[in-house]
């Protein structure tokens, strides 16, 4: 058969190759948006992973600690691990803030826990853990933090110790490991003005300051100072226990919420991430038209440019079928070339991204299908108007 896609190919393969690159550039950034939500549903897997629980105890009739606010006594994890089939539990808390080091900040997600217990970093890259009671941390590298750094989170100073990786919050911010009391401390830790003035305003109380009960009012005071709420309780489910029965238990009888890995897997797959899934589908989408649209245009050009060749071809007896095949072997050609250039684009230009861009093979074996497909159906408009060429414009007619 003859090849117009080889013919371009000899006779004008630049205009041919560099109409494949830019359609690989559009390909590359489809298959990038792919990545993006691939790398989204990769880092709320990773979540869930890294706590190493198997349960969340939050509070009640919320979805946190993740999807929403949720505030929890600390001493409530004393009730849970009395619970028949909980082999661990541990308080937890999580806020996203700017952790600063030196004249630079980072969103971080800070996470207060217990060592040994769930909730802490399960491995380190370099470093060590932490060993003191305050004032250490371990970060994950994408935080761009090193080993000794001191880095500022609230009014307190911390030095980095360890190192992580892929410890990160489902929205793809690094995590910051302190020890729990630390991040107790800093969640709710109000600047000096505020608590002079709420020192004032307990004094001005007649129901605190009383004539006669002397250190009232300090003891009211110390109470507000100190924070002893955290954001969820990390269970871990003994063998041959069911975290659905342990689950029910604790709501059942503890009046808080509580969710399976499954549960809260589902709680960040579709209430936190469903919104970029969609808005990325739709790019998805209108990335297709747009692709469909130009191959469908370049072909067509092209096919007009051999009007009087393939008008030759019709005078010398070759089927409608041999040239709608020509047609569609450089429409295919056009998108082999494309996905290509898109393939080694994508995974070139992935690490740069700020988010977590996660390249499946399986996505690019249905990408490679799709753009087939689109070039196939690109082709169709200019199959027609090829078929429709008179023979007769081969000799002038």
């Amino acid at each position: 058969m003859i090849s117009l896609a080889g013919r371009d190919i000899l006779h004008g393969w630049g205009k041919f190759v560099f109409t494949g690159m830019g359609l690989g550039l559009l390909i590359g950034v489809t298959l990038s948006m792919a990545g993006i939500y691939r790398g989204m549903v990769d880092d709320a897997q990773a979540l869930l992973g890294n706590s190493g629980a198997d349960l969340w105890v939050v509070q009640q009739d919320t979805q946190g600690p993740y999807a929403e606010s949720s505030s929890l006594r600390d001493d409530v994890v004393r009730s849970i691990k009395g619970l028949p089939g909980v082999a661990q539990a541990a308080n937890v808390t999580y806020f996203t803030m700017q952790v600063a080091l030196g004249e630079r900040d980072v969103r971080a997600m800070v996470v207060g826990f217990e060592p040994g217990e769930p909730g802490a970093p399960a491995y380190l890259i370099d470093g060590r853990h932490i060993t003191r009671g305050h004032y250490e941390a371990v970060a994950d590298v994408r935080t761009g933090f090193r080993l000794g750094d001191r880095i500022r989170i609230r009014r307190k100073d911390f030095t980095v110790v360890g190192l992580t990786r892929r410890m990160v919050s489902s929205g793809g911010d690094p995590m910051v490991f302190v020890p729990l009391k630390d991040a107790q401390e800093a969640q709710f830790l109000k600047d000096n003005d505020a608590i002079v003035n709420e020192r004032e305003r307990l004094a001005a109380n007649p129901s605190f300051n009383r004539p006669g009960v002397p250190g009232l009012l300090d003891s009211v005071i110390d109470a507000q100072t100190v924070n002893h709420s955290v954001n969820a309780v990390l269970v871990r489910v003994a063998t041959g226990h069911s975290p659905d029965a342990v689950a029910d238990t604790v709501r059942r009888w503890k009046h808080l919420s509580a969710y399976t890995r499954a549960e809260m897997e589902q709680i960040l797959l579709v209430k936190l991430i469903a919104t970029s899934a969609r808005q990325i589908g739709m790019f998805l989408v209108i990335l297709a038209v747009v692709s469909a649209a130009i191959v469908a245009f370049i072909i067509y050009t092209m096919t007009l440019g051999k009007i009087r060749e393939i008008a030759v071809l019709k005078l010398i007896g070759a089927r409608d079928r041999t040239i709608a095949g020509m047609i569609l072997q450089q429409a295919l050609g056009l998108g082999v070339i494309g996905f290509v250039v898109g393939k080694i684009a994508a995974t070139v230009w992935a690490p740069i991204f700020p988010k977590y861009v996660l390249l499946l093979p399986e996505d690019a074996v249905r990408g490679f299908i799709i753009v087939m497909v689109i070039c196939g159906l690109a082709s169709l408009m200019a199959i027609r108007a090829a078929l429709r060429v008179d023979p007769a414009t081969a000799i002038g007619g």
